[in-house]
């Protein structure tokens, strides 16, 4: 089989010696022009005088534009036409695009775009949430507020209430290519662009429309980006179209990259935000009902701001069944940066919210965070079948599986003592570990809580139908160890004044489809050559993730040959048209679907053809490991395709995939958004040093639910990635703004992304590979997105930490870098 095979990317010996080709790389004319942008200097006013004759008397220079110049309105926004490429008079944020300069080289266009005199006349720029709930400034009339029950009602009736309010920043996407793009003037006005995107039919649609060209007369190419995370689904128009319109105003092709810190200045970033919460809970910690107030921060332009702040409520349940809620959603405009997608594409910001009531509420019912995780949970669909796939995924985890209560020689974590006394005071030590309190309560492994049924709903009136989480974090718990390195921890954290210890395990449920449900297809083309061998193409880019050896590895099983017979080409807007963003962590699903639709038309023409030749019937004609069989008579698969080209036999095929079972209503907040849910959990142990602020992760253990993993080394790495990725999110990489509205951390000295002296010196990433319940791509699941939102495990370890220093809830905020984990070590002192 070519499908659920450990191959390595398609690319990577590419990548590793250097030889990949991205859009920097490819050989342009020697009358190229290369662009750059000219910025405003300030976060909100008006320019009231432009003086660009010393840029167009720089050397080099061939053409300067500025908004006036341009002959048609040039928009560069995916959603609401409020973001033109060039600001005018007007000013939205410090490092707007202002003028386009254009000449023989990147270094000469850099250099003239600074010698533009610029004065201005500054107003008060709307920086922060505060700001625009103070004016009243945002992308909808009103907040967006879905609800189930009445929450309000469930709380004030509680036993049990916690209140508070977390901020999460946002986050650079720090792609290692930048922004780049190349236009190509052809014969009678049509343009070929190259562009490094996630979405190209968008820089086809954008680029045609400020030509003022049909779609037909622009063709977009991408072969591959040096990652993308979302950073290149809206973020590349600008650049497209620039490039496109210099090729049109003077014949000659056109090329513009960002360098690192214009990129940062310029691009827009993850949604930071602000979640207010109030929660009410039983004596058991069952929780009762909760209220959200999402604030977040948009940026100046509407971008993919209200699918994001919906996807953040959509996902405000994380793994948690909430009998009653109400989710308040502000969509707020600032004078900053156009905030963007970013992997999880606002989940990871909704989980957040409601990670930190679970947090809070065991510190305040001296429960163990992960008892009152369980005791939340989603029932799970089937109890009897999810025990049997617990059993089934023990034998197919690929690391060793310790005993239960088994210490790890690698851990590097003193194991509790056999024997030793549980902590028997909640006061003195409120995180009591699971050990000491027998689990009593707990939802036992593969069971759903007493009184419930399978299809519990989530807040927005979708059935979880799928949900194993209950499986998965009992088989975690125990390949992990969690009760034994609690109750380390806790004997550790009781004899160390300055290092203290903490462990959390977080899980993660996210939805997999497009929210906009139109979004949710996909075409491919699939061609078989009378030598025997393939060429495939589909909509969906490549920007590391392996999604076309994925793609490759699907439409090589449907012939029965090995990945190497087929031959994946670059994501061509004249090869399939109308593609929708590889994002939404549904590359594979949709690509994979239409790729098998394409390659199965071929195959049974073939077997039609085939079968009439040897009088025998199609469905006795097999397709196995290269070779082709029919009414007993074996061929190599090269000969059977030559027979049939000589039987005038088409042999090529597209194919189209759209999703099942979807219905969204987000005005209403209510249907079914997502075909299935993906999980995974994540355990980290963590130290911080309580003199400093400084912490290190010392282990993580992850299990992630792949479904049937098309590729498991690529799931791997995506869930490995992921995971870093999402703990950068959360501990180091801040996002700092002056007084006037510039970005002071937009350069790799000044911001941190982990490296790898970041990691967990224990890293442990198992698969749980149990069939899709619904019927995607051989039964896999989608694995872009949700590891990321694993990186939680390690912030709510150092919340766990700091709330050994003392017997405050330490109301930790994200990013926990030094500063704030000192900040919060104060809390907790009280």
């Amino acid at each position: 089989m070519s499908v659920t095979k450990a191959l390595p990317h398609d690319a990577a010996r590419l990548h590793v010696t250097g030889a990949a080709r991205y859009v920097d790389d490819i050989p342009v004319p020697a009358d190229c022009l290369h662009l750059a942008f000219g910025l405003a200097p300030i976060a909100a006013g008006r320019i009231t005088t432009l003086d660009l004759a010393p840029v167009r008397d720089a050397p080099g220079v061939a053409l300067v534009l500025e908004a006036a110049d341009l002959d048609r309105p040039a928009d560069c926004s995916p959603s609401a036409h409020d973001e033109p490429l060039l600001s005018g008079h007007s000013i939205h944020y410090l490092g707007q695009p202002v003028f386009l300069v254009a000449a023989t080289s990147h270094l000469a266009a850099r250099k003239a775009a600074r010698r533009a005199v610029i004065e201005t006349q500054k107003r008060d720029a709307v920086l922060s949430v505060d700001d625009a709930l103070g004016v009243n400034a945002r992308f909808e009339d009103g907040p967006r507020i879905w609800e189930k029950g009445d929450a309000g009602e469930a709380i004030d009736a509680a036993p049990h209430v916690v209140t508070g309010a977390i901020d999460v920043g946002g986050q650079e996407h720090f792609y290692l290519e930048g922004q780049c793009a190349l236009a190509l003037p052809q014969e009678g006005g049509d343009m070929v662009v190259h562009a490094s995107t996630q979405h190209p039919t968008e820089i086809q649609h954008k680029v045609a429309d400020a030509l003022g060209l049909p779609m037909h007369a622009v063709r977009v190419e991408t072969r591959r980006m040096g990652g993308g995370f979302g950073g290149k689904e809206s973020q590349g128009n600008a650049l497209a179209i620039a490039c496109a319109i210099v090729a049109a105003k003077t014949g000659r092709p056109a090329k513009m990259r960002y360098d690192r810190d214009d990129d940062m200045t310029i691009t827009g970033k993850r949604h930071d935000i602000r979640i207010e919460y109030s929660a009410g809970f039983d004596e058991e910690g069952r929780l009762l009902g909760v209220e959200f107030v999402h604030l977040m921060r948009c940026g100046w332009a509407q971008d993919l701001s209200l699918p994001v702040a919906d996807r953040a409520m959509l996902h405000a349940d994380n793994a948690y069944h909430l009998p009653s809620a109400r989710i308040e959603s502000h969509r707020l405009k600032t004078n900053t940066q156009s905030a963007t997608a970013f992997r999880g594409f606002g989940g990871p910001q909704g989980m957040m919210g409601i990670e930190r009531v679970m947090d809070h509420a065991a510190h305040v019912l001296g429960l163990d965070p992960l008892e009152i995780r369980r005791r939340n949970y989603y029932a799970e669909a089937d109890d009897s079948a999810a025990a049997h796939g617990a059993e089934g995924t023990a034998s197919r985890l690929s690391g060793k599986v310790k005993p239960p209560g088994g210490p790890d020689p690698d851990s590097g974590a003193a194991a509790a003592p056999a024997g030793s006394e549980p902590v028997k005071d909640a006061a003195d030590n409120p995180h009591v570990d699971l050990a000491s309190r027998g689990a009593q309560g707990t939802v036992p492994e593969g069971r759903a809580p007493e009184g419930t049924h399978a299809a519990q709903t989530t807040p927005y009136g979708m059935a979880v139908e799928d949900f194993v989480l209950g499986t998965m974090t009992g088989r975690l718990a125990e390949s992990c160890d969690y009760a034994a390195r609690r109750a380390a921890i806790a004997e550790w954290n009781a004899q160390s004044e300055v290092l203290k210890r903490g462990l959390a395990l977080t899980p993660v449920k996210f939805g997999i489809s497009f929210t906009l449900t139109h979004l949710n297809q996909a075409g491919a083309l699939v061609h078989v050559y009378q030598d025997g061998s393939l060429v495939l193409n589909h909509g969906g880019t490549e920007m590391g993730q392996g999604l076309f050896q994925k793609v490759a590895q699907v439409t090589a099983e449907v012939f029965g040959l090995d990945t190497g017979a087929v031959k994946i080409t670059a994501t061509d807007t004249g090869k399939v048209p109308n593609t929708s963003a590889t994002a939404a962590s549904s590359g594979s699903d949709l690509n994979g679907m239409a790729a098998k639709t394409a390659a199965l038309t071929i195959r049974d023409r073939m077997a039609d053809f085939l079968a009439a030749e040897h009088q025998a019937r199609a469905a006795e004609v097999r397709f196995d490991g290269g070779m082709v069989t029919v009414a007993g008579s074996e061929m190599p698969f090269a000969e059977a395709v030559k027979r049939c080209y000589e039987g005038r036999v088409s042999l090529s095929s597209t194919g189209f995939y759209k999703t099942p079972k979807l219905q969204w209503d987000r005005i209403k907040g209510q249907g079914r958004p997502f075909f299935y849910f993906a999980h995974g959990a994540a355990c980290s142990e963590v130290v911080i040093d309580t003199l400093t602020g400084e912490h290190r992760i010392l282990r993580t253990d992850i299990l992630h639910d792949c479904g049937r993993s098309l590729n498991p080394a690529l799931d791997r790495g995506q869930i490995e990635g992921g995971f870093v990725q999402g703990a950068g999110w959360l501990t180091s990489e801040e996002l700092v703004w002056d007084d006037d509205g510039r970005l002071t951390t937009h350069a790799p000295a000044t911001y941190k992304i982990p490296a790898c002296s970041d990691r967990p010196d224990i890293f442990n990433v198992e698969l749980w590979q149990e069939d899709n319940r619904e019927e995607t791509i051989y039964r896999s699941k989608a694995v872009g997105e949700p590891p990321f939102m694993l990186g939680m495990s390690v912030f709510f370890a150092l919340s766990d930490a700091i709330a050994a220093c003392g017997p405050g809830y330490p109301m930790l905020d994200a990013p926990a870098t030094p500063e704030e984990v000192l900040r919060a070590i104060g809390r907790a002192r009280g």
